[in-house]
């Protein structure tokens, strides 16, 4: 074998990385791990209606999945790996940031809020929701604004946006009230629906998609002054700006295309498994300006 000088191997390695489909082989490179392994793997919610769920057919589906599956596609082409496999893996409010910080999870399609406490933590790209924090309520209930719940038992999800503000609202006020912390959307319906709950305190369509899932959606109102807007974005680790900028890339050309109405159509107007019933939930100017010029930034 021939030994070559040092120009001929940095004219190679040059030549290498500057390839289609090469990628920085470091830890951090998410891109590289999956053209590696030839897997993706996907972090999603098994109960966030209509955003990320499964469905009859064990089938992960809504408006963050559909979102997702064009990342995924943007992967497939980038990697050059038409065949990739795509992992689903559940999480939840409590383990979704563990995951992605330690490999388990490449992407978090669900219903995660970009706050700036967490971007030290992950990485979010651009923002494809907006919502704000409202109460789900029986209508008899007597329940019409926050202040209504003192000396009442609330359930809102532990982890959350919401149970860090109600649970603020309830020391700062000296409110009395009772919280309880649901594991996730389907635990949290059930405590309302049982009446060991007075309210549920969530992200408003989220509430709509908890509403469509009861056994009577029309017993059920959404009130209460909005306590926080949440800006909802896919998760990814940091310091990986090459995956990050492909993630932000996909999401910008569907948002600024007609194919967003498209998806936002099929989720929350038209009616949505697993019941078939519409969200009724038409898109907000502030939605229709931010798919105009989509960003990343924390709301708070």
């Amino acid at each position: 074998m021939k030994v070559m000088n040092w120009s001929t191997v940095a004219l190679l390695v040059a030549a290498t990385l500057a390839s289609p489909g090469a990628f920085a082989q470091d830890a951090t490179s998410t891109l590289a791990k999956i053209q590696h392994s030839g897997v993706i793997a996907i972090g999603h919610r098994e109960t966030s209606v209509p955003f990320s769920y499964v469905d009859a057919n064990n089938e992960v589906v809504g408006f963050s999945q559909d979102l997702c599956n064009k990342v995924i596609d943007a992967v497939k082409a980038k990697t050059k790996r038409p065949d990739l496999k795509v992992r689903f893996i559940p999480v939840t409010s409590q383990n979704r940031i563990p995951l992605v910080q330690n490999g388990t999870v490449d992407l978090e399609c669900g219903v995660t809020t970009n706050l700036a406490a967490r971007q030290s933590q992950v990485t979010f790209g651009d923002t494809f929701f907006v919502a704000t924090t409202r109460l789900l309520t029986r209508k008899d209930s007597g329940i019409k604004d926050f202040p209504d719940l003192a000396g009442k038992t609330v359930v809102t999800n532990q982890g959350t946006t919401s149970e860090r503000i109600l649970r603020k609202m309830n020391e700062d006020k000296k409110m009395n009230m009772q919280i309880i912390s649901a594991k996730d959307y389907g635990e949290g319906r059930l405590t309302l629906e049982s009446g060991r709950a007075v309210a549920y305190m969530m992200d408003d369509v989220l509430l709509a998609g908890t509403r469509t899932l009861t056994a009577k959606p029309s017993d059920w109102i959404i009130t209460g002054t909005p306590q926080s807007s949440e800006a909802y974005g896919f998760m990814l680790r940091r310091d990986d700006p090459e995956f990050r900028k492909l993630v932000d890339d996909t999401l910008e050309q569907v948002m600024k295309g007609p194919e967003i109405h498209t998806m936002y159509d099929r989720w929350f107007i038209k009616p949505v498994p697993p019941k078939n019933i519409s969200f009724d939930f038409p898109m907000s100017d502030s939605l229709k300006q931010l798919y105009a010029t989509p960003n990343d930034k924390a709301l708070e």
